[in-house]
Order: structure tokens, then sequence, then C-alpha cells
């Protein structure tokens, strides 16, 4: 008798922690995050809900263009490192793929003095208030302001033209918003089979286009 309470005790004690891991997991998941280990313990911008924080720090000059100071700013709250974010944010757009590309424009991130733009991840909610009048629903980004506003739904989910691939969206999503600060239009699918342009409605779709996350010549 002894032996089977004791197995019973382990049982609902089993349970008990299954069910906890289980509400972990639901949490994550809302977030849409993997559910790990890591992502549990993950990072938490700094700041309130609603306000946006610049991400200190900068970096050395990336081109030959005309320079455009940038900043990066996140939304407090938000389950991600501000860093690790920044750093993405300028790997985009210090590559040569990018609108930097044959002298056209430089970067530099900077987190005081003069800024020319901002680049900016948020909530569905504070997108919406960031975007108006531009009616982004909780779904798009924009370009407002002087700041690309990245919607945070969109830079963890991606968009069904990209099939699965976050990274290139992400890349997309940023040259897109930044595209509009430097004066770039939307643009539409040229021909079918073509690789679509940076400034076309990707995360809308891309038509007989296939994706494509980086500036094409004739839009540089």
């Amino acid at each position: 008798m002894a032996r089977v309470l004791a197995l019973a005790a382990a049982l609902a004690a089993a349970l008990a922690a299954g069910a906890a891991d289980a509400r972990v997991v639901a949490s994550v998941e809302s977030e849409g995050l993997a559910a790990s280990p890591a992502v549990a313990r993950a990072e938490v911008a700094p700041g309130r809900r609603g306000r946006l924080v610049v991400v200190p720090g900068k970096t050395a000059r990336s081109g030959s263009g005309p320079l455009r100071r940038y900043a990066v700013e996140v939304e407090g709250g938000i389950r991600i490192d501000p860093r690790s974010f920044a750093a993405r944010v300028h790997a985009i757009l210090a590559d040569r793929r990018g609108w930097g590309r044959g002298g056209r424009v430089s970067f530099k991130r900077v987190s005081a003095g003069g800024i020319d733009l901002r680049v900016t991840l948020a909530r569905p909610g504070t997108t919406d208030r960031l975007c108006a009048p531009f009616v982004t629903r909780g779904v798009y980004s924009c370009a407002n302001g002087g700041r690309a506003v990245l919607n945070l739904r969109r830079w963890r989910h991606g968009a069904r033209a990209y099939r699965g691939d976050l990274a290139g969206y992400r890349t997309y999503l940023v040259g897109h918003e930044v595209g509009h600060l430097l004066g770039q239009g939307h643009r539409a699918c040229p021909r079918a089979g073509a690789r679509a342009p940076v400034m076309m409605q990707q995360t809308k779709g891309v038509g007989a286009c296939s994706a494509n996350p980086w500036p094409l010549r004739y839009e540089r």
C-alpha cells in the first residue's frame, strides 16, 4: 500500500510539472516564439509598453555615399534582445547588396545627436498609432514621420511569400521601409518569373514574381 501511495504521489507531481510546463509553452507561443528554455529566459526590452527606447551604441560608417545617421528603437517590454535586433538592422543596411551599393547612400547607427531616421520595432497596436494616418490594421508596417516602423507581428512571423524564410523576410522588411525614407515609392511585379522589387508590397504577396529581399539594380 505504501508503494502504491508513493507511486500515486510521484505521478501527481509529474502531472503538475507537466501542467506548469504547458503554461510556460502556451505563454511563449502566444508571443510568437519557439517554446524553448532559451526563449523562456530571453531578454526583455527595457521600458514600459507603448514607450519607444533607443538602443544605446553606435557603429562605424558603412558605404561611401551621403551619410544617413539612424537610431534603432524598441518598444518597452517586448521579449527580444534590443542589441541583437540593432545589430541585425545594421547588418542589413551595411550589406553591399542594399541601398548603399554604388555610393548612393551610407549609414551610421547612433543613439544621440543628429538623427536622420529611425528604425523602430513595435507591437501591432503601437505600430497602428505610429503609422497613422496610414492604415496598418495591426498587420502591416510603414514608414512615417522619419521612422521605419516594423510591426512585431511581421518581424516574428514573416509573410507567406517568403515560405518560411524569416531571415530573408526581415531583410526585405527593413529594406522596404527604409527605402521609403530614402524617397522610394511602391513598385509592381515587372513580369512573370522576375524577382520582385524590394519596393513591391511583398507582405501582401508577390503575384507572378518571386520573393526578393534586396533592391534591384533599377531601384537604386
